[in-house]
């Protein structure tokens, strides 16, 4: 099967107010024409403004988190739907840092991921193994747990894109060794595949974990690499773009 289009994601996490939509103008003006896609997941407090300003451009923007309700009684959350109503097209779920900082289970990330796709957005669901459990063997078990767990039935090169993070990279300047990474998109795929048979052929599964420009191009040559999911990298249009233009 032909490689399916490579997808470069930032997110920005709780950083950004409103005079950091500046570097989102500079990723939109150097984004132009890129040879993959492109996206950026703002605060939620800059939603609506960074919508406004990627209009028209090669640049989706998306919510960091949506809660599975449509709506209620839930202070601080925000629906899917919501997320969808200021324009934007994306959602991640899954991030290690909700998984850790909010205890959320593989259930919970289903149904955000559900909420997500009844909401009309496209998906980023993320997995990964934390330092522990990679030292003691248990990658492809964690990861196993989670597909099963967090990835609802239905799933599609269209409604769902993959990151994988390994936890104990993030934030770090840590990566895998090139083998590894080629060894865990591997086997994610090759479970997305006895799972969801042709329907998921073109799933993106992309990495994150301290991406940056310096290893931006080796990453994403890789062998069923499909893009980056980017963290801080991305607060700076230079280097994000950097990232982008790393990407076949």
């Amino acid at each position: 099967m032909e490689r399916p289009k490579s997808l470069v994601a930032g997110n920005w996490k709780m950083n950004g107010l409103e005079a950091s939509l500046a570097e989102l103008d500079a990723t939109i003006a150097g984004a132009g024409g890129a040879s993959c896609e492109v996206a950026v997941c703002p605060p939620a407090t800059l939603l609506t403004r960074a919508v406004a300003r990627a209009a028209g451009s090669d640049v989706a923007i998306g919510g960091q988190d949506c809660h599975a309700a449509t709506n209620g009684a839930h202070t601080g959350d925000l629906a899917a739907e919501m997320i969808t109503d200021t324009g934007a097209s994306v959602v991640i779920v899954g991030h290690s840092e909700r998984r850790t900082d909010h205890g959320e289970t593989d259930a919970e990330v289903r149904a955000k991921a559900e909420a997500g796709w009844r909401a009309g957005l496209t998906v980023i669901l993320c997995i990964g193994e934390t330092e522990a459990e990679r030292r003691a063997g248990a990658t492809e078990d964690v990861l196993d747990r989670q597909l099963a767990g967090s990835v609802p039935d239905g799933a599609t090169a269209a409604n769902l894109v993959i990151a994988y993070e390994p936890v104990w990279a993030i934030g770090t300047g840590l990566t895998p060794s090139e083998d590894d990474i080629v060894a865990a998109h591997a086997h994610i795929k090759r479970r997305l595949r006895e799972r969801f048979a042709d329907g998921a052929e073109g799933v993106r599964v992309l990495y994150g974990g301290s991406v940056k420009p310096g290893n931006a191009e080796t990453i994403l040559a890789l062998d069923g690499v499909n893009g980056a999911l980017v963290g801080g990298a991305s607060l700076k249009a230079s280097d994000f773009l950097a990232i982008v233009a790393a990407a076949p």
